[in-house]
C-alpha cells in the first residue's frame, strides 16, 4: 500500500498532506499517531485507526512544557506509544495548522479553545443573546488563528420574520465577507442549512455564550442526545453552563465536531491578523491619517475619527475597535512581564542549584 492510500485511511479523522508532511519530518511512523479526543484533568481520550484509547503526557513534554499551550488541546494531533494497561503516552504534539485561542477575563493567561479547526460556528440565540460586538470578539479569535469563522443564528423562529431579516442585514454589512447561516432545533428542516455545510473529514468548532442552543444544534446534526443540555434559567434570563469540557464528536456524515463550554466573556490575545482582517476598513483609514502613532481616540488629523462622524464606520463597531485593542495591549504587556519574572525566576533556580552544590561539596 502506497503513503497517499496511509494517509487516505486517516483522512476522515481530519488527517491532511500538511500533518503528514510534519510526521515525516520527524521520522514518525503513521501508527504513532493520533488525534486528541477530549481534553480531562491530567489525562486525554485519543483516537487513531486502532481505536480509541485514553492517554497521559510523557514526563519528558511536561518537563519541556513552559505554559499551558505547550500541552495537547481538543484536535491536535500527536505522537504516542503504547503505555501500561491499554492505555498511550503521548510525547509530541504535531505543529498545529490552525488553532481558536481565547484569553479568560480576570487572568492574564490565554488558553486553547482547539486546534486543527477548519470552520468555527458562533452561535447567538435570537430570543436573548443577540450582541454585535460578541460577534465582532469572536470572528477576531478565529481569524487570528486561521479559522474560518461563520454564523450561526439559533433560535430564528422565535422573532418575526421582519427582525430576523433587518438583523441578517445587519450581520451582512458589518461582516460582509461572512457567511450567515439559520437554525432552529425545533422545526424538522430547521437544521439543514447547516447540516449541508458540514463536510466529511473536516472539523468544526461551536463558540458562544452558555445556553445559547449550541449541544442542542450537536445533538441534532448526531442524530442522539451525546450532550447533556439545560433550558435557559427563568429568574436570570440567562444561559447555564451545561458543556462543562471540550470533545470531539463525529457525525454520520463524516463531519468531526467540537464542543466548546460556553463564556459570557471573550478575551481577545493578539491584535494582529485577525482584527487587521475584519477591521479592514478601519485599518485602510488608520493609513491616511496625520501622524504615523495616531490613537484614533482625539488626534487631529485622525482619518479614522472623520470616517466615525460622518457615519462611513459604525460608531459601536469603532468602540470595539478600540477596545479590543487596548486589550491586547494590556495582555501584551502582562506577558512580557510574566516572561521577564520567569526569567528571573530561572536565574534564582540555577543560583539555588549552584549554591547548593557549593554547600554539599565542603
Amino acid at each position: 500500500m502506497n503513503a497517499r492510500n496511509n494517509i487516505a485511511q486517516f483522512e476522515p479523522l481530519g488527517f491532511n498532506q500538511f500533518f503528514d508532511d510534519r510526521r515525516i519530518g520527524l521520522g514518525v511512523s503513521l501508527g504513532n499517531i493520533a488525534r486528541v479526543t477530549a481534553e480531562h484533568r491530567g489525562a486525554y481520550e485519543i483516537i487513531n485507526l486502532d481505536g480509541e484509547f485514553r492517554a497521559v503526557v510523557s514526563g519528558k513534554l511536561m518537563l519541556t512544557a513552559l505554559c499551558r499551550d505547550d500541552y495537547p488541546a481538543v484536535g491536535d494531533w500527536v505522537v504516542v506509544k503504547g503505555g501500561i494497561e491499554g492505555s498511550k503516552v503521548i510525547e509530541a504534539i504535531l505543529p498545529k495548522q490552525t488553532f481558536l485561542r481565547k484569553k479568560y477575563s480576570g487572568k492574564d493567561e490565554a488558553q486553547l479553545i482547539a486546534a486543527n479547526v477548519d470552520v468555527a460556528f458562533i452561535v447567538e440565540s435570537m430570543d436573548r443573546d443577540y450582541n454585535m460586538n460578541r460577534f465582532e470578539r469572536y470572528i477576531v479569535l478565529a481569524l487570528e488563528g486561521g479559522v474560518r469563522p461563520v454564523i450561526v443564528l439559533n433560535k430564528s423562529d422565535l422573532i418575526a420574520e421582519a427582525e430576523l431579516s433587518a438583523r441578517i442585514d445587519q450581520l451582512c454589512k458589518r461582516f460582509y465577507d461572512i457567511e450567515v447561516l439559520q437554525t432552529t432545533t425545533l422545526a424538522q428542516d430547521g437544521l439543514s442549512d447547516l447540516s449541508n455545510y458540514i463536510q466529511k473529514g473536516k472539523t468544526y468548532c461551536f463558540l458562544g455564550s452558555s445556553g445559547v442552543g449550541k449541544s442542542s444544534i450537536i445533538n441534532k446534526l448526531l442524530g442522539q442526545n451525546s450532550i447533556a443540555t439545560k433550558e435557559i434559567g427563568v429568574k436570570t434570563g440567562r444561559g447555564r453552563h451545561t458543556t462543562t469540557a471540550r470533545e470531539m464528536y463525529f457525525t454520520s456524515k463524516g463531519g468531526i465536531i467540537i464542543d466548546n463550554p460556553g463564556s459570557r466573556e471573550v478575551g481577545i490575545v493578539d491584535f494582529g491578523r485577525g482584527s487587521k482582517e475584519l477591521f479592514i476598513d478601519i485599518e485602510k483609514l488608520a493609513e491616511q491619517c496625520k501622524f504615523k502613532d495616531c490613537n484614533h481616540a482625539k488626534e487631529q488629523g485622525c482619518a479614522v475619527l472623520a470616517a466615525v462622524d460622518s457615519g462611513y464606520i459604525d460608531a459601536s463597531q469603532y468602540e470595539n475597535y478600540l477596545k479590543l485593542r487596548k486589550e491586547t495591549e494590556y495582555y501584551e504587556m502582562s506577558s512580557q512581564e510574566r516572561r521577564q519574572k520567569d526569567k528571573k525566576f530561572g536565574k534564582f533556580i540555577k543560583n539555588a542549584k549552584v549554591d547548593l552544590k557549593k554547600y554539599s561539596s565542603k
